[in-house]
């Protein structure tokens, strides 16, 4: 039996791992306070929905994130204060974030996330670490169908130039 086989609750991490480990946790971390800063400037109910549901799903990963960075020895990254609650109508037109702004940032942080998943799952020995990191990844892409969808309903999307002629008819 080697270092590498039985328990992977027993397996040490590796730098790699404990790096994207760590810096998911920090970034995620950012995402939370900033959601809660978006929610004040949110005026679309349906997109304060879904920041409540981004809020909730990073905030069960930073918990299953901390437990393991805790269990490995490794110190946890700092975290900002949950912002006050602010009235949208006491925020000035010009200094508000846009509904269609907060919902583009939250899509490209869906995308990013997911890329990290897939990183650190590629590189996890752990398999334990990996599945961890499969189960955020499908958490991502689950919220990432509903905010596309909320784009398209909204009319926030906005599309790339698209190809309209498959076949090359005139």
């Amino acid at each position: 039996m080697g270092i590498l086989s039985g328990n992977p609750k027993n397996e040490p991490l590796h730098y790699g791992e404990v790096f994207d480990i760590w810096a998911s946790q920090l970034v995620g971390n950012s995402l939370i306070a900033g959601y809660q800063t978006m929610i004040n400037h949110a005026g679309d109910e349906d997109l304060k929905k879904l920041l409540v549901e981004a809020i909730e799903t990073y905030q069960q990963e930073k918990k299953q994130v901390e437990e393991l960075l805790k269990e490995n020895g490794v110190g946890l990254p700092p975290a900002a204060p949950e912002p006050p609650d602010a009235c949208l109508e006491n925020i000035p037109v010009g200094a508000r974030i846009p509904d269609p702004a907060i919902a583009a940032t939250l899509s490209a942080n869906i995308a990013a996330g997911l890329v990290t998943c897939s990183q650190v799952i590629g590189k996890s020995i752990r398999e334990d670490v990996a599945m961890m990191y499969v189960q955020f990844h499908n958490q991502k892409v689950a919220l990432g169908a509903k905010v596309l969808r909320l784009n398209k309903e909204k009319g926030w999307l906005v599309p790339p130039p698209l190809h309209l002629n498959k076949h090359g008819d005139c």
